[in-house]
């Protein structure tokens, strides 16, 4: 078979489009922003930044040469499933990759992360592990890498959620579009938008993962840290659309886990340990059954497991 894939060869680059869906959040698009203009990439970086809900305005001062910045509305659906499509369409690169505006890149993830597509041939879609922040100067940064370097819908379905982070991906466009289609936008809250769309594109292509943290992620500005009925409704709809999920027991019972915990930390006692009890009959060591049983008998507050899990670079 003939790779018809953009190449990684001798003088020729291929350009990359960045999509950055923003809301409100200045200071740290400007950071993201610069991350992306910074990368030490010689090939033509196009960043498209999607303003939801707010009047456009160019983040950043100055524009290196090989480099530029689109300013974009998001007409679609509002939030982040909306915007990554806007800009999705929008771009104009052989490639395009996803940054969320409280993150950013290391120097030399885009770079690294095409040499590994052009490493292997099968894979259309590059992933990298990440460092990860919640913005306490006391904690140590946790790192996140992906297991294996290629993964299938096997792995992709074990890895943990935080291995598998959205300002990681890097897609060949044209195949994007075609193959795996488009954010679905029907998604309530846009929760979980992202392990969606991975899930679909690892049904069409293996991921070739960089084994080095390349992205920094600040977990502490997550729009669902508090969010429970909308992390209930997310989880509800992946459960109804993935079909993938029910087919590994131990991924099943994390998301009953986060269930059970979402709605402990709601006070409704009796769902929390009705899903407690569905996660811990799939797995026994799943530890979001146990802490929603925590919760629901006063033991602990929400809180408090959300912020010691953020510490060891974990989510509920």
């Amino acid at each position: 078979m003939v790779d018809t894939r953009p190449q990684l060869a001798g003088d020729h680059w291929p350009s990359v489009s960045v999509v950055v869906p923003t809301y409100r959040r200045p200071q740290l698009l400007r950071a993201a922003v610069q991350s992306v203009l910074a990368q030490r990439y010689p090939g033509h970086i196009e960043c498209l930044v999607v303003f939801d809900r707010e009047d456009p305005v160019m983040p950043v001062d100055a524009i290196p040469d090989g480099r530029s910045v689109v300013l974009l509305r998001n007409d679609r659906t509002p939030g982040p499933s909306g915007g990554y499509n806007v800009g999705a369409l929008a771009a104009t690169g052989d490639y395009f990759a996803w940054l969320d505006d409280d993150d950013e890149w290391l120097p030399d993830k885009i770079r690294l992360e095409l040499e590994a597509l052009r490493a292997h041939p099968e894979a259309r879609f590059a992933i990298c592990g990440v460092v990860m922040e919640d913005g306490q100067r006391s904690a140590r940064p946790r790192h996140r890498v992906p297991k294996h370097e290629v993964l299938r819908m096997r792995e992709t379905l074990a890895a943990s959620r935080n291995e598998l982070h959205s300002s990681t991906f890097l897609v060949e466009r044209e195949f994007a579009l075609r193959e795996i289609g488009l954010i679905d936008e029907d998604i309530p809250h846009s929760y979980g938008e992202d392990y969606d769309w991975l899930l679909r594109a690892a049904r069409v292509t293996p991921l070739v993962a960089v084994r080095k943290p390349l992205v920094r992620i600040r977990w502490q500005y997550s729009y669902f840290a508090q969010s429970w009925e909308k992390t209930i409704e997310g989880l509800r709809y992946q459960l109804g659309r993935l079909p993938e999920l029910s087919e590994r027991p131990r991924n099943l019972a994390r998301i009953y886990g986060r269930m059970a915990f979402a709605h402990a930390a709601m006070g409704d006692r009796s769902q929390a340990r009705a899903w407690a009890r569905r996660s811990l009959a799939l797995d026994r060591q799943q530890a979001r059954g146990y802490l929603a049983y925590l919760v629901t008998y006063g033991l602990v507050r929400p809180r408090t497991v959300q912020r010691l899990a953020y510490l060891v670079g974990r989510g509920i």
